[in-house]
């Protein structure tokens, strides 16, 4: 049963701006915005303009849609 772990809302240059998290994946803010970061750079140079987009991230299913000048994401488990 595929699970939600985070719901990670991000500016336009990467900063947070608010998030949830479901899951222990992440036990500290510390690890929070170093997965942050990591999914920015990974994500920030795509076209998610008109649609969202669906990308693998470590061991996660990652749909993200870019809202203006935010970025939305949605974390999942890929099982």
């Amino acid at each position: 049963l595929p699970l939600v772990k985070n719901m990670v809302l991000l500016d336009s240059e990467g900063k947070r701006i608010a998030v949830k998290y479901y899951s222990q994946d992440w036990p500290s803010v510390q690890t929070q915005a170093t997965f942050e970061r990591s999914l920015w750079s990974k994500t920030s140079r795509t076209n998610a303009r008109q649609e969202a987009e669906i990308a693998m991230f470590d061991e996660y299913i990652v749909v993200y849609k870019y809202l203006g000048d935010l970025v939305f994401y949605v974390t999942g488990s890929q099982d």
